[in-house]
């Protein structure tokens, strides 16, 4: 069993594993500061920390059991996480995958098209991506790129749009009969929230390289976004693929919120575990531990 040094050294252990969540939401609160230092109002008030990581904390164990029964039961997961820029769908997609496997649970996070890509079938540089048995695979954007920004910026013509419009209805209908379970995120956020982030982007060097030209030039087309979502969800919101609509101006309430309702998505139970046990270390007298020069260490500057 464990002596008292050991059970100090497991609590120090769970309670690093509790920072990594910690510092991310510092860093989310030093941003609020930042800008709220000149405003002339605080900003609404939002779910209280101590309810927020004990929900959290919570909801990434159920995850975790959710994770395993995908494996145990060889299911095939799709998650796409959809919304304007700035809307929150990285702050989500992160505590969904912060205690998981990345071998299990991967994000695709794909790049402007190439020019050879562009010339293929649309779903086809989406396809290789697509999950395998006991896999889940969360898109951090996806195919409804077409229907978003190639849309209102003009990267693609409007009998692209229309054959898109038409082709994935099918697509994810396919999808569904091959047995992947598809679910599909759209990240609401107001006008106001929308610019009041990017104002945070702004004035925060750690944060300026979120920003970029394409994301700029969003604000200014606000409305044909607008229009373009309406549209979107009207003509791909299909029974074997709904989507779900996050209301997400309060990011605390949007991820746990988002979180809850996928674990409700997937039933999953308890996956029957053999019991662990840790081999004894086997040593032999003739073997002496060579150590490395001291050049080789990293300096202990702290």
């Amino acid at each position: 069993m464990f002596n008292d040094n050991n059970l100090n050294r497991i609590k120090a252990e769970i309670a690093d594993s509790f920072d990594e969540e910690l510092e991310m939401q510092i860093e989310e609160d030093r941003l609020d500061d930042l800008i709220s230092e000149g405003m002339s109002e605080a900003p609404a008030p939002t779910l209280e920390r101590r309810i927020y990581f004990r929900e959290l904390f919570r909801l990434q164990h159920e995850l975790v059991k959710l994770q395993d029964w995908v494996q145990h039961k060889k299911l095939k997961v799709v998650v796409l996480f959809e919304g304007r820029d700035s809307a929150g769908k990285g702050g989500a997609i992160k505590r969904v995958t912060q205690r998981l496997n990345p071998r299990v649970c991967r994000v695709v996070a794909l790049p402007a098209p190439t020019e050879r890509e562009r010339n293929q079938w649309y779903f086809q540089r989406y396809v290789p991506h697509l999950p395998t048995a006991g896999e889940m695979v969360l898109f951090d954007r996806s195919w409804y790129n077409r229907a978003g920004v190639e849309r209102v910026m003009g990267f693609c013509t409007p009998d692209e749009l229309e054959e898109f419009f038409r082709s994935v209805p099918e697509f994810e209908r396919m999808l569904v009969r091959s047995g992947i379970i598809l679910i599909k995120y759209w990240f609401s956020i107001t006008d106001d929230e929308q610019e009041f982030r990017f104002r945070m982007r702004i004035h925060d060097p750690l944060k300026q390289w979120k920003l970029s030209p394409m994301d700029l030039e969003s604000r200014v087309h606000w409305e044909d976004y607008t229009k373009a979502k309406e549209e979107m969800l009207e003509r791909t919101h299909i029974p074997e693929a709904p989507w779900w609509i996050v209301e997400a101006v309060d990011k605390k309430k949007a991820r746990l919120n988002c979180i809850a309702h996928l674990l409700a998505q997937v039933p999953y139970e308890d996956v029957p575990k053999a019991a662990v046990e840790l081999p004894e270390r086997v040593r032999h007298d003739d073997y002496i531990r060579r150590e490395p020069p001291d050049e080789m260490y990293v300096p202990e500057v702290y």
